[in-house]
């Protein structure tokens, strides 16, 4: 835990007592704070009390003796509205922030130089973020990941020289963190997603450009314009801005080309790296998530031989193209963290002969963007809500079947994959869609495929075929 003595002596309120709210509430109170926490669920109330917290109705409380409040990411800051605590806050001039804000007070109190590595995107900030701290940590280095993956930031060990702090942001989070000034900033890329939360996707963008205005070294995407255009801008206020491509080489920084990633250096390119045959970096979208790695790692001064061995070890993340089993020539994905088009595409990409699970409850667009790809899914299983939506798009285009829930899908897309003569059948779990309507979270969504293909006759061990899981999120925001 990393104890915060910024607000020693000082009252906060925490509103959200998730794993993150909690564990910041453990960390004010550890630095000498007065917290008074609150949540809506009683069950989070009463997990508090357990730890030994003062819970405090907010909205009854007088909201001038607190000097912050301290948000939970997944409670609104200001769409569609803001939460009436955020209105309570605001209306006494107290300050909203969040606990990555803490972390970086205390960052500068103990260790301003200590390296900080965050990473933020629409998609693949989990396996980046993962596999940075797997290349560092193979490297030699001192390594705490988490924040938006994993483990809460707070309950990290704390920032001290030469540690370094790995921390995967998403969007809700980099709002409540005004002094967001990483050692290096990662942004992969920004599509639609979570409007609802910023209200339009200008709003949304620039939110994810504050994690790279704040930065020392940004390393950026630029395979979408909205990445692209937050390179070139913070390049012309002088920022060292290294460029990721998996589209087209890039002038300064790595990119992806034929299989292999290049380093672009001094009016220089130099392959770095085949990435054939590492299965858990599957796919473009893993080469841009290696390209980071390799980026990220080189600007903290880590060797190319231990990035080398870094990539080729990586062991993938869990629910993110994670092979689950093989039963004869027949393979089992779970992609269940692809919550959105955009980041099941990648997975769409990486197969062919697919029997894809797909549903739950919807985002803005639905699955229309995927059509380039409707000719590698030999059926598509629908479930949850946004089930006749999905068979609407995907008529006369794919077989569909209705498959209602999760163990209906995979006992059908088992039996038709067997029966399928091509070279390797995959029964595909990318939802393309939050999970809510049937789960709590994708990580359920996921153990759940899991334990039914678990179900299914005898599938062997996939331990020789492909990697096992690395690291999971926590909290399941299914934030960006």
């Amino acid at each position: 835990m990393i104890a915060v003595e910024s607000f020693a002596s000082k009252s906060v309120a925490v509103f959200g007592l998730g794993a993150s709210g909690l564990a910041a509430a453990r960390a004010l109170v550890a630095g000498g704070a007065r917290v008074a926490a609150w949540d809506d669920t009683p069950g989070r109330r009463a997990a508090a009390q357990e730890a030994g917290l003062d819970v405090v109705d907010l909205a009854r409380a007088d909201w001038s003796a607190f000097d912050a409040l301290v948000l939970a990411p997944g409670v609104p800051l200001t769409h569609p509205a803001p939460h009436w605590s955020v209105e309570k806050a605001r209306a006494q001039g107290i300050e909203v922030i969040g606990d990555i804000e803490l972390f970086l007070r205390e960052r500068r109190r103990r260790a301003p130089g200590a390296p900080f590595v965050a990473i933020t995107g629409t998609n693949g900030k989990s396996t980046t973020t993962a596999l940075i701290a797997h290349c560092l940590r193979v490297a030699g280095r001192d390594v705490a990941m988490g924040g938006n993956i994993g483990v809460p930031i707070l309950d990290l060990d704390p920032p001290a020289p030469g540690r370094i702090h790995v921390v995967e942001c998403s969007s809700y989070q980099i709002d409540l963190t005004p002094g967001l000034d990483p050692s290096v900033g990662v942004l992969l890329n920004i599509t639609p997603d979570h409007l609802d939360r910023h209200g339009t996707l200008e709003n949304y963008a620039a939110v994810k450009e504050r994690l790279i205005a704040g930065s020392t070294t940004a390393v950026v995407g630029i395979d979408d314009a909205l990445s692209a255009a937050v390179a070139d801008r913070a390049e012309r206020a002088g920022k060292r801005v290294l460029r990721l491509g998996v589209r087209h080489p890039v002038s300064h920084g790595v990119y992806a080309e034929g299989g292999a990633l290049h380093v672009a250096e001094d009016g220089a390119q130099t392959r770095f790296m085949d990435l054939a045959g590492i299965a858990s970096l599957r796919g473009a979208h893993n080469a841009q998530n290696a390209a980071a790695a390799v980026a990220v790692c080189r600007a903290l001064g880590v060797g190319d031989a231990a990035i080398r061995k870094g990539l080729a070890s990586f062991p993938g993340l869990a629910h993110r193209m994670e092979t689950v089993a093989r039963a004869g020539r027949v393979l089992f994905v779970n992609d269940s963290k692809a919550t959105n088009a955009e980041a099941a595409e990648r997975a769409l990409t990486s197969f062919e002969s697919i029997y894809w699970i797909a549903g739950g409850r919807a985002k803005s667009g639905g699955i229309a963007s995927l059509a380039p790809h409707f000719s590698r899914i030999a059926k598509a299983y629908l479930i949850g809500e946004a089930a006749a939506d999905f068979a609407a798009t995907l008529e006369g285009h794919v077989a569909t079947e209705q498959a209602g829930t999760l163990e209906r899908a995979v006992a059908a897309a088992a039996r038709d994959a067997a029966a399928d003569p091509r070279g390797e059948p995959v029964v595909l779990l990318s939802p393309a869609c939050a999970s809510f309507d049937q789960f709590s979270d994708f990580e359920a969504r996921g153990r759940a495929f899991a334990e039914a293909v678990a179900r299914l006759a005898a599938p062997q061990d996939p331990q020789q075929d492909a990697p096992r899981p690395g690291a999971s999120e926590s909290d399941a925001q299914e934030a960006v």
